[in-house]
């Protein structure tokens, strides 16, 4: 079905796979140069990947929960383009990826504005944490933790 899904995407599209945890290594550089020539822009699966040298070199983001050499049959059906459940959430075509070097997010579409609001909140209270750090504060004081964990019996001899 990744055959399908990938002849079907749009440009911009990120491939959800669902494979009910198969470790098999259902995606690999072939298809990865498939997705590269469509304009997909990343590919994310519970299952299996192989080809995982060649797939960096090509630069194409693949977020696996498995790296298994043994390939899989190409004719079995299976949904394209509807909601699934992955990692026990549900993911509807049309929902936002973002994934980095720490993982994977799913933003519902109607929810990414709020979303890029928050992080760059996030984003600018975590400069000015760092920028206190320069300045010589702990973690303790940053984080106003303090009184909270001495409340709690904390000591330090």
């Amino acid at each position: 079905m990744l055959q399908v899904a990938i002849s079907y995407a749009q440009p911009g599209d990120v491939l959800i796979v669902s494979s009910g945890d198969q470790a098999a290594g259902q995606f690999g550089d072939v298809l990865a140069n498939a997705c590269v020539a469509r304009g997909i822009t990343a590919l994310v699966t519970d299952g299996g990947v192989r080809d995982t040298r060649e797939i960096r070199e090509l630069g194409f983001p693949v977020f696996s929960k498995h790296v298994y050499i043994e390939g899989t049959v190409k004719e079995s059906l299976g949904p394209i383009n509807h909601p699934l459940v992955f990692g026990d959430q549900v993911i509807y075509p049309g929902d936002v990826i973002k994934g980095d070097c720490d993982g994977v997010v799913v933003i519902r579409r109607e929810e990414v504005a709020e979303a890029i609001e928050l992080s760059r909140a996030r984003d600018e209270a975590e400069a000015g944490y760092i920028e206190r750090y320069k300045q010589g504060e702990t973690p303790l004081e940053v984080s106003n933790l303090t009184a909270l964990l001495e409340a709690k019996g904390l000591v330090v001899e």
